[in-house]
């Protein structure tokens, strides 16, 4: 049966959906789904666009759309997720951290960003090995995801450090978020893993609130705000690791038991540029 159409009949939208109905099909049929798929998104957007009647697909062909919109799913969200942790990668943190505020309504209590890193992560690396350094990687990542308030996540910044996004949170219980979190990990039977073990966290927690009547704002930008992080970070190893740093009043602060610390470390200058 011959597949041509007269020309008149091709520049009709009902005839050019038709007609990609009819490639998908033949597509199907030899099953090359992919190349059907696409015919039959083009014969569907045709059809919305000029609002054709609803055209039929074939039951088997749906099914395989359907797989092939998971499959692309997937693909788009492995994409985003750091393949040794499974936690989001860099590339979804710099795009969540843009679209955050956009997102923030005039009741927002503001948005929490705390840089996370392993205390003397080396040394377990140069005792135990980089295979039982990938796995206390693996299950710190799983720690930090641990009791993460709705809409919050975790992501790798890089080596073995990691940042906490809390949005919609007020400053204090962002403290109170990432001191439960390294207290977690600090309690963990790391010794399950191999006898002797011990790991610990230090945190530098910048907390930013939303510009008082200008929804969708914060002071600072993404970049500054983790440029604070890292250097409330600094504070907490220079004041003696497994420590929250934070600042309250322009003062950093050490949150839980290191708070009883008599030496607290000045964040690092940080310079915006």
């Amino acid at each position: 049966m011959s597949t041509r159409r007269h020309p008149d009949e091709l520049t009709d939208s009902s005839g050019l959906v038709r007609l990609h109905e009819s490639i998908a099909a033949l597509l199907a049929s030899r099953g090359q789904w992919r190349q059907a798929y696409h015919h039959l998104r083009s014969a569907l957007d045709l059809a919305s666009a000029k609002g054709s009647e609803p055209i039929h697909v074939p039951e088997q062909l749906r099914r395989e759309v359907d797989r092939l919109r998971k499959e692309h799913a997937e693909v788009q969200e492995q994409s985003l997720r750091d393949s040794l942790t499974s936690s989001y990668n860099r590339r979804y943190l710099d795009q969540r951290l843009l679209a955050l505020p956009g997102e923030m309504d005039e009741n927002s209590a503001g948005l929490a960003v705390a840089l996370v890193d392993l205390d003397w992560f080396k040394q377990v690396n140069d005792t135990y090995g980089h295979l039982l350094g990938d796995r206390v990687l693996q299950r710190v990542v799983e720690l930090l995801q641990e009791g993460l308030p709705a809409g919050a996540f975790c992501a790798r910044y890089g080596g073995e450090e990691f940042v906490l996004v809390l949005p919609d949170i007020d400053a204090s219980s962002a403290v109170a978020v990432c001191e439960t979190t390294r207290a977690r990990i600090e309690r963990y039977a790391w010794h399950q893993l191999v006898v002797g073990l011990r790991v610990t966290v230090s945190i530098g927690l910048a907390h930013e609130q939303r510009v008082a009547q200008a929804v969708g704002r914060l002071p600072t930008s993404h970049e500054e705000q983790l440029l604070r992080a890292d250097s409330l970070l600094y504070t907490a190893k220079q004041s003696g690791r497994n420590a929250v740093a934070y600042q309250e009043d322009g003062v950093a602060h050490l949150a839980g038991p290191a708070s009883g610390r008599r030496t607290v470390v000045a964040p690092r200058v940080v310079g915006y540029y």
